[in-house]
């Protein structure tokens, strides 16, 4: 399959690699405005360059995109993919608003393209083993869910001339672009635990957020460095998300899960607690499995530090449906969840009061 990547920052050398992994598939051709970036990376990975992303698909005739520009771009670089009907696989968070990813999804369907996004948390086996357990009940009534990314980012990742860190582009701070990976995860698992949720549907009711700029200059910087979460989920239990870039030297993401029945607790891949009150046969080995301590410190503090084999294992599974005509499971709507969740935080921080998470059904302006 011909691939091409659209947007020629940090991420798209990952898309790249990840792509690179995949049999079958092709980097034929990437786009961005910048010349000297373009012809370098295209000669680094071996594709043409263009500055134009309607020449580039119009010329190219690839069979998928990746969509790696800034997030606030992302609903331009996809519609032009979706006006061709070229499928579509965009980065974390689809976008910057609830009202421009429905605009996205909106589009996708009608024309009938397959839209997909990239959460590779949801890929991570360590995470899906948690997940699993989620959906086989094995925790019991969820009772606490949480997500802490202690990260650190220095005053250059926000410095002039970056769209880090601005609204316009980033659409927020840590929560939205550090954190969200997290907050994807979390809301996947606490879903299993959630029988009866409509297509769609975001497992968490409400939340109530704080934001604060704590570790840059607040002068500078137009969003959050620092972000604390209460979540209230649809089945009755509580979540805790803390997001960060304010904590030097940075540490590694801490997930938590557990009820009644059981918790699991993990350290960026490494699995600290795996405890259930009734044990299978397979516990040993999934504890054996995980418990060593984790390769990568999965963005910490440098955003580049991180496996891209999760990613390739996301770009594998929307090909698979592409190439059977299915959808794909991780999808717009999907992918629109974690942004939900985001939106209302922000919300809350900017009222001072609780905010309702909006599912699809709930929108009027779609």
């Amino acid at each position: 399959m011909r691939a091409a990547i659209i947007g020629i920052g940090a991420i798209a050398r990952l898309h790249a690699r990840a792509l690179a992994d995949i049999p079958g598939v092709e980097l034929v051709a990437a786009c961005c405005r910048t010349e000297e970036k373009g012809r370098a990376f295209a000669a680094e990975y071996g594709c043409s360059w263009h500055a134009d992303a309607a020449a580039m698909l119009r010329r190219e005739k690839p069979d998928f995109v990746t969509v790696a520009t800034p997030s606030g771009a992302h609903l331009d670089a996809a519609l032009a993919a979706i006006r061709r009907g070229v499928p579509v696989i965009c980065e974390k968070p689809l976008e910057i608003t609830l009202k421009r990813i429905d605009r996205m999804i909106t589009s996708a369907a009608r024309a009938g393209v397959p839209l997909g996004a990239i959460f590779p948390q949801r890929f991570n086996p360590v995470i899906q083993s948690v997940h699993a357990a989620a959906a086989a009940g094995r925790f019991g009534p969820l009772a606490i869910a949480a997500c802490y990314v202690p990260w650190w980012r220095d005053d250059a990742y926000y410095g002039p001339g970056r769209w880090q860190g601005t609204k316009a582009l980033d659409g927020g701070g840590a929560l939205i672009n550090q954190s969200i990976h997290g907050v994807d995860a979390l809301q996947w698992i606490a879903a299993a635990t959630t029988p009866g949720l409509a297509p769609g549907e975001n497992p968490v009711e409400s939340v109530v957020a704080l934001t604060a700029v704590r570790a840059h200059d607040p002068e500078r910087l137009e969003v959050e460095d620092s972000c604390v979460a209460i979540l209230r989920f649809k089945n009755g239990g509580l979540g805790q998300l803390l997001a960060a870039t304010s904590l030097f030297p940075g540490s590694l993401r801490r997930l938590l899960v557990g009820g009644r029945d059981g918790t699991a607790e993990i350290l960026e891949e490494q699995l600290v607690s795996w405890r259930f009150r009734v044990e299978l046969v397979d516990d040993t080995a999934v504890r054996e499995r995980f418990g060593g301590q984790s390769a990568t410190t999965g963005g910490a503090a440098d955003p580049m530090a991180i496996n891209y084999s999760c990613h390739t294992r996301n770009f594998e599974d929307f090909l698979a449906a592409v190439r059977e005509g299915r959808p794909p499971p991780l999808d717009g709507v999907e992918g629109r969840k974690a942004v939900a969740i985001v939106e209302a935080c922000y919300k809350s921080a900017r009222t001072g009061k609780p905010a309702k998470v909006e599912d699809p059904r709930l929108r009027a302006d779609a």
